[in-house]
């Protein structure tokens, strides 16, 4: 009841600080935030958890340059492992020749074909654009672009 006896509640007002900011909010709406807030906040760390995951664990594929020989100004052979966790799929790498200031000189793309075992050595020859001083695989990848592919 009001002071003045009558059961009206107070008028809400329309114009003002009160009309402007709003009354102070009650225990259950900051919980209600707390709560959305810290779902939020658990749900975007398994995003980036998951994110990190995918790009630092360990490949399905990799490889890695075992030697290399400069067999010529414009010829370099890169030797390189490929490792692979499913031996029946066929594996594409880039192996590249670099020159002393670390540009790339040349570049090929191998197909490693699928087989038996999950580590696989093989030797490239790499045709370069100027003299090179290293040969290395730049990187592999099961997803074997068709120009890879043999012609069935």
């Amino acid at each position: 009841m009001e002071p003045d006896g009558s059961d009206e509640k107070p008028a809400i007002p329309r114009s003002g600080p009160r009309a402007t900011y709003p009354t102070e909010q009650t225990a259950s709406n900051r919980k209600r935030w707390f709560y959305v807030l810290s779902a939020l906040v658990v749900v975007a760390g398994l995003g980036l958890a998951y994110a990190g995951y995918k790009q630092f664990a360990d490949p399905d594929v990799s490889g890695e340059a075992t030697a290399f020989e400069i067999l010529s100004s414009d010829n370099v052979a890169v030797q390189y492992t490929v490792n692979r966790s499913d031996p029946g799929q066929a594996v594409a790498c880039v192996v590249r020749a670099r020159a002393q200031d670390g540009s790339e000189v040349g570049r090929r793309e191998v197909l490693i074909p699928a087989g038996t075992q999950t580590q696989v050595g093989a030797r490239t020859e790499v045709m370069t654009s100027s003299p090179a001083v290293i040969g290395e695989v730049f990187g592999c990848t099961a997803d074997v672009p068709p120009y890879l592919k043999p012609a069935a």
